[in-house]
């Protein structure tokens, strides 16, 4: 019976260990296991201030404002695969991404390195913040990283353009989901573009994927949040926000933690499709 009994639990623990590895998050008790495994890399996408104030040791930069032209879109992918490589990124290492703690910086550079291709991609779930929680050591020295190669790899099932947006509306197929907050959805907080959302999207704010902690919230709260909006599995989702980087979080939330097989994020977000005076915006 006893043999039975333990048989049980390291069963239970071998299947929640592989949860966990499937959902592409990584705990602050793992990461320090997972880093001495070789081709790995942690790498910071806080804010270049932030990163020069504090940091995990050992972690590399990113400016992922880099990747981007002048209106916050994804450059052409050997432009972007030539900054990812002067950063040390390539794209068969193991790479380990945080930020200060909003995983919304996190979650972008997520959706860009499984788009361009890269082959292993997790998060630290809760950021710097939850590393610092746990009295990890942190610095000021920079790292810094080798040169190597990306071979870019595109999943184009990964990006909405407007034109799949517009393919999109009242298809009932697609759910488009607007990741800013109720108040730029309703058009009642924002001045610098026109106000509203993407006709037919439904608000699912990016906050709520995370807990009073900053980490995922549980598989079956997320599911809840998707579900009660009408974004089911067997529905193409569509994810934007102001200019998609909030975006992101949402994409790994779905992709990873839930096992959505259709995701893809609006790269050009509601800033392009505002700027078209031609596009409907809903209030």
């Amino acid at each position: 019976m006893k043999v039975i009994k333990r048989l049980s639990v390291l069963l239970l623990l071998i299947t929640s260990i592989g949860y966990i590895q499937a959902q592409d998050a990584i705990s602050v008790d793992n990461l320090d296991n997972y880093l001495k495994e070789d081709n790995t890399l942690l790498i910071s996408v806080q804010k270049t201030a932030d990163y020069n104030k504090v940091h995990i040791m050992g972690s590399v930069h990113l400016n992922h404002g880099l990747l981007y032209n002048d209106k916050t879109m994804l450059l052409p992918a050997p432009q972007v695969a030539q900054v990812l490589g002067v950063n040390g990124i390539a794209n068969d290492m193991k790479i380990v991404l945080y930020d200060g703690g909003t995983s919304k910086y996190a979650g972008r550079m997520y959706w860009v390195l499984k788009y361009m291709g890269a082959n292993d991609v997790k998060i630290l779930n809760g950021g710097l913040s939850a590393w610092k929680a746990a009295r990890k050591p942190v610095t000021k020295s920079v790292t810094n990283a080798k040169e190597v190669i990306f071979t870019p790899h595109i999943n184009k099932n990964y990006l909405a353009t407007m034109s799949t947006v517009k393919a999109a509306l009242n298809n009932d197929n697609y759910v488009i989901i607007d990741a800013r907050t109720p108040e730029e959805y309703n058009g009642t907080n924002e001045t610098s573009i026109r106000l509203g959302h993407i006709p037919s999207a439904v608000n699912i704010n990016y906050v709520n994927m995370l807990d009073a902690k900053g980490e995922l919230k549980p598989n079956d709260e997320l599911a809840k949040i998707f579900t009660d909006a009408g974004a089911t599995k067997d529905k193409t989702i569509i994810v934007y926000c102001k200019t998609s980087v909030r975006a992101g979080i949402e994409f790994f939330t779905l992709k990873s933690a839930l096992d959505y097989p259709n995701v893809m994020v609006y790269d050009g977000a509601f800033s392009e499709w505002q700027s078209d005076s031609a596009n409907k915006v809903a209030k």
